[in-house]
């Protein structure tokens, strides 16, 4: 680890915290926590290595000289914190071709911020990035692909052989004028706070499940495009997943009260599934218990789902729409083509027959309670997620 670069970046001054608007509020980032941290290369260029391996399950990172030279730094980060008093220890990493995961456990309070050893650590790199790789030689064109063929070693210690790779174009062109290898962002990381029992275990399996997830995606580009004008019967939709199911002929859509007892609910679940078993396609929007209880058992059987969202994509034009991949459950679905997630654009919440059957359904509700109807607002949660269910309805009707 170079000592130097990172006592240069831990002496400057960091702007405040209103940059910070992604962090939890209230928060001690100095304290006794389990940090999830990733960090993407600028523009996401894989400056690190590629990714092989002749299936999902044997996909692995054969990692360039300079990528391996992060995986140590990685390694070596709680040692050389422990010099300045800082207690950590590293749960797991992966360096993968364009961006980096750590999980890290602050083990006693820290002298500064957290913040202060992921910014040191990327500004390390950088430095050694400069300094070793950045300048023509040998040591960037190894880095840039054009090595011969050699044995690589991962973050998880697994080795690979290669033919050598196509040396693709050269990082210079992003990195020219800037200060550093990593994308920029306000926040100069991004970081989830472990606090769920349970939700380290599961953390640590997704960070060593990442080169065969991105096998999966790059082997499957169709499935994992984000569409922002998809036209589905008359309104329109962000979207990304398998559009064939679309055109299934067979449809049914799942609504359950929020008040539905476990055995209404098996009920409606037997149903389901006797439907889906025949080949018909499900849509829901997931709200409920209930709803959520039937999708899941469905796409645990491996049954074909649509499932509308409510603010589930990145913004148009945000840092993070061009790598947006669906989590957990729904990539493994998505990425068999069991799966097509669907985002209502602003205009269908304003669609006029979408807009007289929400207000039909909450009035109907309304008078079920003995309670005196008043329009809720389109902006509203609970109008968007009744919309959510007549847009399903419509979907699976027409």
């Amino acid at each position: 680890m170079s000592t130097q670069a990172m006592d240069k970046d831990q002496g400057k001054r960091r702007p405040v915290d209103t940059m910070r608007h992604h962090r939890e509020n209230g928060w001690d980032y100095r304290g006794r926590a389990i940090y999830h941290f990733t960090m993407p290369v600028e523009a996401r260029y894989p400056l690190f290595g590629v990714l092989e391996g002749e299936s999902a399950e044997k996909a692995f990172v054969r990692l360039n000289p300079f990528g391996r030279q992060v995986c140590r730094m990685l390694s070596g980060l709680a040692q050389f914190y422990e010099q300045k008093g800082y207690a950590l220890k590293v749960l797991t990493q992966m360096v993968m071709p364009d961006h980096v995961h750590l999980v890290i456990q602050v083990l006693e309070p820290l002298p500064q911020s957290i913040g202060a050893v992921v910014r040191g650590f990327k500004s390390a790199c950088t430095k050694i990035y400069k300094e070793e790789y950045f300048s023509s030689g040998e040591n960037a064109a190894k880095v840039h692909g054009e090595e011969a063929s050699q044995g690589g070693e991962n973050a998880a210690g697994e080795h690979g052989h290669g033919e050598g790779e196509e040396a693709p174009v050269h990082f210079a062109r992003i990195f020219a004028g800037r200060g550093s290898i990593w994308q920029q962002d306000p926040a100069y990381y991004h970081e989830r706070i472990l606090h769920a029992p349970g939700q380290l275990r599961r953390m640590i399996d997704y960070v060593k499940d990442n080169p065969r997830r991105l096998w999966l995606k790059t082997r499957n580009p169709y499935l994992f495009r984000l569409h922002r004008h998809t036209e589905v019967h008359g309104l329109s939709f962000t979207s990304m997943g398998n559009h064939f199911l679309l055109d299934w002929p067979d449809r049914q859509a799942v609504e359950v009260s929020r008040s539905a007892v476990a055995n209404q609910v098996e009920e409606r679940l037997r149903t389901v599934l006797a439907a889906a078993h025949n080949g018909t396609v499900t849509y829901t929007a997931a709200i409920s218990k209930g709803e959520q209880h039937i999708a899941r058992t469905l796409r645990e059987q491996g049954y074909p789902l649509v499932v509308l969202l409510n603010d589930g994509f990145p913004k148009e034009g945000s840092p993070h729409e061009r790598y947006y991949k669906p989590g957990g459950v729904y990539f493994e679905a998505c990425s068999k083509g069991q799966l097509l997630l669907l985002e209502p654009t602003e205009q269908v919440y304003h669609d006029a027959g979408i807009q007289s059957a929400v207000q039909e359904t909450l009035r109907r509700k309304a008078e079920a309670r003995h309670s005196y109807y008043t329009p809720i607002p389109q902006a509203a949660q609970r109008y968007r997620f009744v919309a959510l269910n007549e847009i399903a309805q419509r979907l699976s009707l027409t």
